[in-house]
């Protein structure tokens, strides 16, 4: 019991008290800064001062967007055919009230999905009701084998991830009751911050009282003057996601579409959902706003990369797996109302429809959009694990032109430069991006940090939204050609730890096509020399 908690305890402490990041670390110069962010204010004092941009539309794919955020709400994107809350479809486009974007996961009656299934969980289901109790002999072609296998497949990992989780809540749940009477029996003594000195100090009177003691003084070595009120935020937070896996994610009784109301069989179907394109739980995607093109200069919270941006909010991404239908339909609806670049940070094991999606990314292209999709936080080579949406098309070899796949990159540097965390492969991701520790917007007015490749994707789309805005002609092939042929190879040779592992060194390249950092100052300087800037 106890080497199982003490793993938990690492798991939640080490994200917990990390150490602190340079601020604004994103936006700042290797050269001028010691840092590796994408330079850029280098590149707007040097480079862009006094030069005339476009605006540009970038559509952000996620949770919702606090579209009323202080340092957003002057760059969203108002539909400017549309006559808010009136009820009506003013513009004809099949949206009514879309004011500053859309929400496929959202029902007419204003309700909208806050948790989801994983993927894994629906095929599962699925396949279950087709293939319990059969074996090959009972199948009769190529198609009823060909799910069959994918079923043997997911019915073990959907087992293994539920006796996981379940393992896990429980553990979680002692270790919640353990702390919260520690701290119950503290604060009875007046004793209000209770850090490293006071579990020190404090004699338990049981066996449980003991463990609690134990747990605590683990946690507080992390932060001897923190306080483990403060640790205790941690711990309900993990136990609230463990259980959201337990109930949602995991739970095959629990149908997300109840609420959205569509035909979900029916992947044609575009027009439902709803105009909410906040929704109720729209940190991530707040976030990821934030990091493209929260307001720069006002003084207020933090600069995004993009000073000449609209960002539209489309609502797709549920507390769980995405649906292939909800993507592709907010690929196209971001594209149809003027979006040229479309940041996706979410992703998957499994897909349930990809063709829908290969269709939607190969409108995109033929409309002049450039997509930027986050690698995944696993810490695992998405050469051999496909992490959908992906830019190669199904039952083809030819993959999307403009689709970038991006892995995460620390502040901390030399070996530690790679994201412990991020997904990457040499055949696959194209590029990497700050993506550690990412100070940006949060809902109701609110700043945050976060780490993940989701982080590292609105990064390398802020400095393409900066490129199509100050190179409007540029198209998505030339834009993807530039951020490629301008990144920072510093690092190519150099052994980093490979995502994933403790201490396993690998050469930085083998980690992704180019084994290179973005870099927007590198990246209008070769812009420059193909298109004449505007001045």
């Amino acid at each position: 019991m106890k080497k199982i908690i003490v793993t938990i305890i690492t798991l939640i402490v080490s994200t917990s008290f990390a150490q602190k990041r340079p601020d604004n670390w994103f936006n700042l110069d290797a050269k001028n800064d010691k840092v590796n962010g994408v330079s850029t204010e280098r590149t707007y004092a040097e480079l862009l001062k006094d030069k005339k941009s476009t605006t540009i539309i970038v559509g952000v794919l996620d949770s919702g967007v606090d579209y009323l955020h202080e340092d957003l709400k002057d760059v969203m994107w108002t539909n400017p055919n549309e006559i808010p809350g009136n009820g009506i479809d003013d513009d004809k486009n099949g949206y009514v009230d879309d004011i500053h974007g859309w929400n496929f996961i959202g029902g007419k009656d204003g309700k909208n999905v806050e948790k989801d299934n994983l993927e894994l969980t629906r095929l599962y289901k699925v396949y279950k009701a087709k293939y319990e109790n059969k074996t090959e002999k009972d199948l009769s072609n190529k198609t009823e084998k060909k799910e069959f296998k994918i079923y043997k497949q997911v019915k073990d990992e959907y087992q293994k991830q539920k006796d996981e989780y379940m393992a896990s809540l429980n553990q979680l749940k002692f270790i919640k009751e353990s702390l919260s009477d520690l701290v119950a029996e503290l604060k009875s003594q007046g004793i209000t911050k209770i850090d490293a000195a006071v579990i020190k100090k404090y004699e338990p009177k049981d066996q449980k009282a003991k463990q609690a003691k134990f747990i605590a003084t683990t946690m507080c070595a992390q932060d001897p003057e923190g306080d483990l009120n403060e640790i205790m935020e941690q711990v309900d937070e993990g136990y609230d996601q463990i259980n959201d896996l337990v109930n949602f994610a995991l739970n095959t009784e629990y149908n997300s579409r109840d609420i959205v109301g569509d035909d979900y069989t029916n992947s044609s179907e575009k027009y439902y959902g709803n105009a909410d394109c906040k929704g109720p739980f729209s940190f991530h995607g707040t976030h990821v706003a934030g990091i493209i093109g929260a307001t720069r200069g006002n003084g207020t919270g933090m600069d995004g990369i993009a000073n000449n941006i609209r960002i539209m909010s489309v609502r797709c991404v549920p507390n769980g797996d995405e649906r292939d239908k909800d993507v592709a339909n907010s690929i196209r609806y971001a594209v149809d109302n003027g979006a040229k670049i479309l940041n996706m940070s979410f992703g998957k094991k499994y897909s349930w429809d990809k063709k829908v999606v290969d269709d939607a990314v190969k409108y995109a292209e033929s409309k002049g959009v450039l997509l930027i999709h986050a690698a995944g936080n696993d810490g695992k080579s998405i050469d051999a694990m496909v992490h959908y949406p992906c830019k190669k098309f199904e039952n083809s070899k030819k993959e999307a032109k403009n689709f970038v796949d991006v892995g995460a990159l620390s502040w901390k540097g030399d070996e530690k430069i790679a994201a412990p965390f991020s997904n990457y492969g040499k055949k696959t991701v194209d590029i990497f991006a700050p993506g550690v520790d990412i100070y940006s917007t949060a809902p109701e007015g609110k700043y945050k940090d976060a780490s993940g490749t989701s982080m590292a994707s609105p990064v390398v789309a802020g400095v393409c939204a900066v490129l199509k805005s100050y190179f409007p002609e540029l198209t998505p092939v030339q834009i993807k050609k530039i951020i490629i042929k301008s990144c920072v190879t510093e690092y190519k040779t150099k052994k980093v730890i490979k995502p994933g592992t403790k201490d396993e060194l690998i050469e930085f390249d083998e980690l992704s096509r180019t084994g290179g950092i973005i870099n927007l100052y590198e990246a209008v300087k070769l812009a420059q020399g193909m298109v004449k800037i505007k001045g």
